[in-house]
């Protein structure tokens, strides 16, 4: 390995902790717009008819990141578009939940919640969850 290629891996490695010290509230906010904007699944979720919808957790307040990752963990394995994008958003919300970064989101590491949604409405959490970050902060 030659200095400049160590002198990247270096400064990548810096600039990927400074965006980890923050919640990312800009990017998950572009990020998850995009995904509204791609997505064409709107259809209701049950959990208990055989359907091609796909249905995600609907966070507990305070307990957030874990079912943004739990959500984000599945639309990953079960090839819902744009995956480029949502493999992003994945390593930001376990950045967050892993350095603890986002008090208010995570309470722990175990996703509660009480109903499911299909994508849409889990990407609306996402972006309604931030968009609320976004504000206090301005």
């Amino acid at each position: 390995m030659n200095a400049s290629m160590l002198s990247y891996i270096l400064f990548s490695c810096l600039l990927l902790s400074v965006q980890a010290q923050n919640c990312t509230v800009r990017d998950i906010i572009r990020y998850t717009k995009y995904l509204l904007e791609e997505s064409s699944v709107s259809c209701p979720c049950r959990e208990t008819a055989v359907s091609s919808c796909t249905c995600l957790p609907i966070a507990e307040p305070g307990h957030e990141l874990a079912c943004f990752v739990e959500g984000t963990d599945h639309m990953l394995k079960n090839n819902i578009s744009s995956k480029a994008v949502i493999a992003r958003l994945n390593l930001s919300f376990q950045i967050q939940l892993g350095r603890n970064l986002c008090k208010s989101l995570a309470r722990g590491d175990q996703c509660q919640y009480k109903t499911k949604g299909n994508v849409k409405e889990f990407l609306n959490k996402i972006l309604r969850t931030y968009q609320t970050i976004h504000k206090s902060r301005a």
